[in-house]
């Protein structure tokens, strides 16, 4: 097929589910989880990069602000559009990861009569989530009991060397499907990914949604109770208290308060109780009912971003 002579483009209208106004650099700087690869996020919030899976095909794909409320996604001019189908597919997909069909209006209410979280109403809250349910669970594992840089480099590991390569950039590639996670050897997950006692447990979570015996989508059944999520997600082995908290978060189940070796000293200094519990934060944030971890969440990652006008996004370099 002939090669494109120009980049191909769509909008986005930033509005969340209950016509509440989404905010770009807050969503895409939610949580350190988004940064893992294929996504590459600007500094500021201001740029998505990734390589998403449609049509069968790998594509690389930038998001960027086009005003206060709409973005334009754009892939590179150096590589065939794609096919109208997965246009379709790849709009699908980031509004699925920007939240857009998620209603947090009655959240806002609640934080604008908050001085603490009033700012949140301007767009915040959303939690940029993966397209599947399967890649936040492995990324998420990843990060248990280690540095940053080890999770960095097993999530590195496995998109570079797994994923699916993109159409025009092969050095790019997805994130890997369930079967390549289950299909690649022992030796990748100790000389490779390095990823320690995670590598079985990675290869028996992709062989399990691979082979149809565990449906992590399911998940995303609104029907489901809060309480089955939980269950179901501990019996994963790797997914403890905090990564079962993490994950229902990224879920758009908020109740929980992801507790953990960063978060509890964060919320000790920033609300001047060094010996505060666990249940002491729980009971701060009780108020806030089904949106309390989202709300502790928030509380904690106010710094994380400096609000900027939002321009129109340049396009993509082939």
């Amino acid at each position: 097929m002939a090669q494109s002579s120009r980049a191909w483009s769509a909008r986005i209208e930033l509005r969340g589910g209950g016509g509440e106004p989404v905010n770009l650099a807050r969503t895409l700087l939610s949580h350190g989880v988004a940064e893992l690869p294929p996504n590459v996020i600007a500094s500021d919030g201001s740029s998505l990069e990734s390589v998403l899976v449609a049509g069968g095909d790998a594509w690389r794909i930038r998001l960027v602000p086009d005003g206060a409320a709409r973005a334009t996604v754009q892939a590179p001019a150096d590589s065939r559009i794609p096919p109208a189908a997965a246009r379709r597919e790849l709009l699908a997909q980031l509004r699925h990861m920007l939240r857009l069909d998620e209603d947090l209006s009655a959240f806002y209410v609640a934080a604008a009569v908050d001085p603490a979280l009033e700012w949140i109403t301007n767009g915040a809250g959303r939690m940029l989530r993966s397209p599947t349910v399967f890649e936040d669970v492995v990324k998420t594992i990843c990060t248990t009991n280690c540095t940053w840089s080890a999770t960095e480099r097993m999530v590195g590991a496995l998109v570079s060397e797994l994923g699916q390569p993109a159409v025009g950039a092969p050095e790019r590639r997805a994130f890997p499907t369930a079967t390549a996670v289950a299909d690649a050897p022992p030796e990748f997950y100790r000389d490779v990914a390095r990823a320690g006692y995670r590598g079985p447990y990675l290869q028996s979570l992709g062989a399990a949604v691979a082979e149809g015996r565990l449906d992590l989508e399911a998940l995303r059944d609104p029907e489901l109770p809060d309480d089955v999520v939980a269950e179901r997600l501990l019996e994963i082995a790797g997914v403890g208290p905090y990564a079962m908290a993490h994950v229902m978060m990224l879920l758009g189940r908020y109740r929980r308060l992801i507790l953990d070796s960063w978060t509890r000293p964060t919320y000790r200094r920033l609300s001047g109780r060094p010996r505060l519990t666990d249940n002491g934060m729980e009971r701060a944030f009780r108020r806030y009912r089904e949106f309390a971890g989202l709300a502790f969440w928030l509380t904690l990652t106010e710094s994380w971003v400096t609000q900027v006008e939002p321009t129109a996004g340049e396009s993509l370099a082939p």
